[in-house]
């Protein structure tokens, strides 16, 4: 019988099971979880800034109007407009909440915190060249705004600066700034000195008009008394500059200078701050007063996130997707565990005869299962076989007795010969084989039914293997071999005397029959902790190592001919297992091919009965 095997606990199938389960648990909790996370996050920033573009522009808006009004009287209907296109609440109040203008009705409470602060001479959100240099909106023109005149002329060199970069093969453009002055530019901001066309620029473009002149004077006024405190006048006539293309990162378009240049690093700092401080003081006139703005709807809080459908069926899709894929997985997993089922299923339903196999993919329960199915089918197959061969054994053992018994009586009948006591000892030999054969049936069969009866009673093994020895002297003698015993005084068995000297018997018929003339058939007894040993050695030939796994199966021979020389029906040894199982032991066998065999018993020890003297080893 094949030993079972343990299954290691991370291939059990429960185990798999519910790993798989865990898994795919926490993979579709985790992908759930993230994709909805990353969708709705996804969503919300889409959403957001949606928001933070619509307020910035609102913000931009009313900074623009800030920076072309003086006060904010006609903001009101600029307010309205803005609520009614971008569908919000837009309120103005002054520093101590007095209200300006509201979209709202008179009453409505404001959201708890303004959203931002209009104050176009300090502004970070206006993206206009200029204003994240200087903080100032590029709208806020002041004294700087020029007149029809002067525009008219600055317009006439523009357009001559322009024809004379597109005579040198350069793509130029005209751009008015927020005071009306034009400024030409280059395509991708193109160095017109690569292209030869400095000539182009005679200076004159930019020269400040006398409107810009004076404006600049007034700035350098101002300028002067901070550059003072600082420690930077530093005598001579100081002046300003313009550069009206915004591009120079100093003062926001204005440069400081005097006959040499300023210089860098802390000094051009202190005097940018002085020039931004005088430009908010000359500016400061021509807008309109920091406004703190609010946005939202009643009294809510302006950032408000309402999911759009886009955005809801993205959720959705994800949290389906993931049940699709988790699905699909368990589905995978649930087929990949059914299909050796089937398999088994499938072969169990095909005909006995057929002896069907499964294949073994794995390595867990189900293949073990499997693995069981084809032992099962191998020796369904091979019982099948013995069977067959049984019947035509028995059949010849049966035959060859009776047809003598049968042959001689016949001729003692017809008178051809008389009875006489060698005829009669050679019909009793006869009779002899059949009553064995019948008895041998008689016991497995009474060992398969479980009704095998016995007779314990305490017994020392070595007298056990004296008698046993004693009964095969006689046929060790006749075969010229040597038939030896050993044992152990303290070994005593709790046994049937006449079963285990059959099942011994068996072992040392066997052995005598299998050992050449001049060999050796030795009987062993010991004691093995809670255990007594019996062992069967004979110095024969040996027993092939793909024969001994089935050496004890009934109807099983090594030697397939019905020689009487080398053995008889193939029941001995399996009769020799089921009477040691019977006594609660085990039968095994050893051998190597040439080196002879041993054969072992192991039986339940029993301590001695009363105080029995203990006998040397034999």
């Amino acid at each position: 019988m094949a030993r079972r095997r343990r299954v290691p606990l991370r291939k059990r199938l429960v185990v798999r099971l519910l790993f798989v389960s865990a898994v795919i648990a926490v993979c579709s909790v985790a992908a759930t979880a993230w994709l909805a996370v990353t969708t709705t996050t996804s969503a919300l920033k889409e959403e957001q800034g949606q928001d933070l573009a619509a307020d910035n522009r609102i913000l931009a808006q009313l900074s623009g109007y800030a920076a072309t009004h003086a006060d904010w009287t006609d903001a009101r209907r600029t307010v309205r407009q803005l609520a009614a296109r971008t569908g919000r609440r837009i309120a103005l109040t002054t520093a101590d909440r007095t209200l300006v203008a509201d979209s709202a009705p008179r009453g409505t409470p404001l959201p708890p915190r303004p959203a931002a602060t209009v104050d176009p001479l300090r502004t970070d959100t206006y993206t206009e060249t200029g204003a994240q240099l200087s903080g100032i909106d590029p709208r806020v023109v002041g004294p700087y705004r020029l007149p029809a005149e002067e525009r008219a002329v600055l317009d006439a060199l523009a357009g001559k600066r322009k024809r004379c970069y597109e005579r040198y093969g350069l793509q130029a453009t005209v751009v008015r700034t927020a005071g009306g002055r034009p400024v030409v530019t280059t395509a991708d901001g193109t160095d017109p000195s690569g292209y030869g066309a400095t000539v182009c620029e005679d200076g004159r473009l930019n020269t400040p008009t006398p409107t810009e002149q004076k404006a600049l004077d007034t700035l350098s006024g101002l300028t002067r008394p901070c550059l003072r405190r600082a420690g930077l006048d530093l005598g001579g006539r100081l002046f300003l500059t313009f550069d009206p293309s915004g591009k120079d990162p100093f003062a926001g378009g204005y440069l400081l200078a005097r006959y040499a240049k300023l210089g860098t690093g802390e000094t051009a700092r202190a005097a940018q701050r002085c020039v931004q401080t005088a430009r908010r003081t000359q500016l400061e006139p021509y807008v309109a007063p920091a406004a703190e703005l609010f946005l939202g709807i009643g009294d809510q809080n302006p950032a408000r996130f309402d999911m759009s459908p886009a955005n809801k069926a993205k959720v959705v899709g994800a949290a389906g997707l993931v049940l699709a894929v988790t699905v699909a997985v368990t589905a995978v997993v649930a087929v990949r565990l059914v299909r050796p089922l089937r398999a088994l299923t499938l072969a169990a339903q095909q005909p006995p005869d057929l002896h069907v196999r499964v294949p073994v993919t794995t390595r867990d329960e189900t293949g073990i299962l499997a693995e069981a199915f084809n032992d099962l089918t191998e020796r369904r197959e091979r019982l099948e076989a013995q069977r067959k061969a049984m019947v035509s054994d028995i059949a010849h053992e049966l035959r060859s007795p009776l047809t003598n018994i049968r042959g001689w009586l016949e001729v003692v009948r017809d008178g051809v010969v008389d009875p006489d006591p060698p005829l009669l000892d050679s019909l009793h030999e006869e009779a002899l084989v059949l009553q064995r054969i019948i008895d041998d049936l008689q016991d497995l069969a009474a060992a398969d039914a479980g009704t095998l009866r016995l007779h314990r009673e305490p017994l020392r093994a070595g007298d056990l293997l004296d008698q046993v020895a004693a009964a095969h002297r006689v046929a060790a003698d006749a075969a010229g071999v040597a038939l030896r015993t050993g044992t152990d005084g303290a070994a005593w068995l709790d046994a049937d005397p006449v079963r285990m000297r059959q099942a011994l018997g068996n072992l040392v018929s066997n052995a005598l029959r299998h050992t050449p003339a001049g060999g050796t058939v030795t009987l062993a007894a010991r004691r093995d902790g809670d255990k007594i040993v019996l062992t069967v050695t004979d110095t024969g030939p040996g027993i092939a190592a793909e024969d001994l796994p089935h050496v004890f199966e009934r109807f099983w021979r090594a030697e397939k001919s019905r020689s009487r020389r080398t053995g008889g029906s193939g029941l001995g040894l399996s009769i020799v297992r089921h009477l040691v199982a019977a006594h609660g032991g085990t039968a095994g066998a050893a051998s190597e091919p040439g080196a002879g065999a041993v054969f072992t018993l192991r039986l339940p020890a029993v301590p001695p009965p009363g105080d029995e003297p203990e006998t040397a080893a034999r």
